[in-house]
C-alpha cells in the first residue's frame, strides 16, 4: 500500500512538472509570435510610403520624370508615380473629364490645361489650395500672374503653375529705332502707339505688313480680345482699336482669316515690322526652319501693350483624391522653386516661379531669358476668362467679335455679349 502511494505521488509530480514545461513553451513561442508580429507591423510603417498618382500629359523631354524623380528622393513618405496621357488635348480634357465625373480617385494631382481650371473648380472637381499655400509660405506674387488668375474660380486658388505660355510682341530690331525698341521692350507703350511705329516703319526693308496677329474665329481670336481689351477691363475700346488695325492700310486684306500659321509665316519671311505670336516661334526662327529668312539678330521680343494671355498647363488636387496632403506635397514641389528649376534646366520649359526668371543657369539654358523684353513679358501677363462653362464663353467672344470685326456695325451689341460672357461664373 505504501509502495503505491509513493507511486502515485511520483506520477502527480512528474505530471506538473511536464505541464510546467508545456506552459513555458507554449509562453515562450507565444512571446516570439508577438516578437514576429511586432516587427513586422514596424517595417510596414517604416518602410511603405503612400502612392501619389499624377495625370500629366506626356513629355518628349526628360524634365516631368526628373521632377518626379527628384521629390520621391527627397520624400519618406510619399511616391509619385506618373500616368503619361494623350498630348492630344481635346482627348485628354475628355479622358479627366470622364474620370472625374465618375468620382474616381484614380488621379490625385492634375495637369490641367489654362482654360480649364474654371470649368474643372466649377463643377466641383477641384480642391482648393488656399489653406495649403498659407500653410507653405506661398504669396500669388510669386508665381506667373497669368497663370494664378487662370486657375482662380470665386475668389478661391485651385491651382499652381506647371509651365506658363504666353503671348508675345515679334518686332523687327534691324528696322525699328534702338530709341522705339526701348520702349516697346518696356512694356511702356499702347496699342495707339504700336500703330503709330507700324505706320512709320511698314515699307522699309521691302516689308508689307505693320502689325499681324490672329483674327480668325477662333480660340486665337478670344485670345487676341482678351489682350486688347486688357482682360475685359474696356472691351468697347479694345474692339475699336482692333477694329482700326484690320482696316489699316498696312494689314493684309485676308487679316480676318489669320492664324498663329499665317502670321509667322508673313513675318519670318519679312513681310511684317510687328507681330503677335507664341514663344514657340523663338525656337523656329533659331532653328532656321523651312521658309524662314530672318535671323535672331533682326528679331526683338517685347510684352504686349496690355500684357500677353497666358497659355501652358496648371497643377491642381482631384477633390475625390484619398490622399490630398500628399497630392499638395507634390504641388508644392513641382510648381515651387525647386521643381520649376528642373522642369526649366531639363525641359526648357518657361519658369512660373518669378524669381527664377533671374536664375543664372535657367537663364543660361533658355535663351529668351537674356531678352529683357521676354522678362518683362513674362512679369505682365492676362488671363482668358474663367468660368465652368469656358467653351460657350469663348465661342460667344469669337462669333460677337468676328462679327463685329468683319463689318464695322454692331459695336455696343458685341461689347455687350462679350461683357456679359467675360463676366459668368
Amino acid at each position: 500500500m505504501k509502495l503505491f502511494k509513493s507511486l502515485f505521488f511520483a506520477f502527480i509530480v512528474l505530471s506538473l512538472l511536464f505541464l510546467a514545461a508545456c506552459s513555458d513553451g507554449d509562453d515562450a513561442n507565444n512571446s516570439d509570435s508577438n516578437s514576429d508580429n511586432n516587427s513586422n507591423e514596424d517595417v510596414g510603417t517604416t518602410d511603405e510610403k503612400v502612392t501619389i498618382k499624377l495625370g500629366a500629359q506626356n513629355d518628349n523631354t526628360p524634365a516631368t520624370q526628373a521632377l518626379i524623380d527628384a521629390f520621391n528622393e527627397s520624400q519618406d513618405k510619399y511616391v509619385v508615380e506618373w500616368d503619361p496621357l494623350t498630348n492630344d488635348s481635346a482627348q485628354m480634357h475628355d479622358q479627366l473629364l470622364n474620370s472625374l465625373n465618375s468620382g474616381s480617385s484614380e488621379y490625385d494631382v492634375l495637369s490641367l490645361d489654362v482654360v480649364w481650371a474654371g470649368e474643372f473648380a466649377g463643377a466641383g472637381f477641384l480642391e482648393p489650395i488656399d489653406v495649403f499655400m498659407n500653410g507653405a509660405g506661398f504669396s500669388k506674387d510669386q508665381f506667373n500672374a497669368g497663370s494664378m488668375a487662370s486657375g482662380n474660380y470665386t475668389g478661391k486658388q485651385y491651382t499652381l503653375p506647371f509651365f506658363p505660355d504666353l503671348g508675345l510682341l515679334y518686332f523687327r530690331s534691324d528696322i525699328v529705332s534702338e530709341e522705339d525698341a526701348a520702349i516697346l521692350e518696356s512694356g511702356d507703350y499702347t496699342y495707339e502707339d504700336l500703330y503709330a511705329m507700324a505706320e512709320k516703319y511698314t515699307g522699309e526693308e521691302g516689308t508689307k505688313y505693320g502689325f499681324l496677329y490672329q483674327s480668325k474665329q477662333y480660340e486665337g481670336l478670344t485670345v487676341n480680345v482678351t489682350e486688347f481689351t486688357n482682360a475685359y477691363s474696356d472691351v468697347k475700346a479694345g474692339l475699336e482699336m482692333m477694329y482700326k488695325f484690320t482696316t489699316a492700310d498696312f494689314s493684309p486684306s485676308d487679316l480676318l482669316n489669320y492664324t498663329e500659321a499665317e502670321s509667322h509665316t508673313n513675318f519670318e519671311q519679312g513681310n511684317a515690322i510687328f507681330e503677335r505670336n507664341w514663344p514657340y516661334q523663338f525656337g523656329r526662327i533659331k532653328g532656321q526652319e523651312d521658309g524662314v529668312t530672318v535671323s535672331l539678330e533682326q528679331v526683338g521680343i517685347a510684352p504686349l501693350p496690355n500684357g500677353g494671355s497666358v497659355g501652358g498647363w496648371l497643377l491642381g488636387i482631384n477633390k475625390n483624391s484619398e490622399n490630398i496632403e500628399g497630392a499638395w506635397e507634390f504641388i508644392a514641389f513641382a510648381s515651387g522653386e525647386e521643381g520649376q528649376k528642373i522642369m526649366a534646366t531639363e525641359g526648357g520649359y518657361l519658369p512660373g516661379f518669378n524669381a527664377l526668371l533671374e536664375d543664372e543657369e535657367v537663364v543660361a539654358g533658355n535663351e529668351m531669358l537674356s531678352y529683357e523684353g521676354f522678362k518683362n513679358a513674362l512679369a505682365n501677363t492676362l488671363a482668358r476668362p474663367v468660368s465652368p462653362e469656358y467653351n460657350a464663353v469663348s465661342d460667344t467672344i469669337q462669333v460677337e467679335a468676328h462679327k463685329y470685326l468683319s463689318s464695322g456695325e454692331g459695336l455696343d451689341e458685341a461689347a455687350s455679349a462679350i461683357e456679359e460672357a467675360a463676366a459668368a461664373e
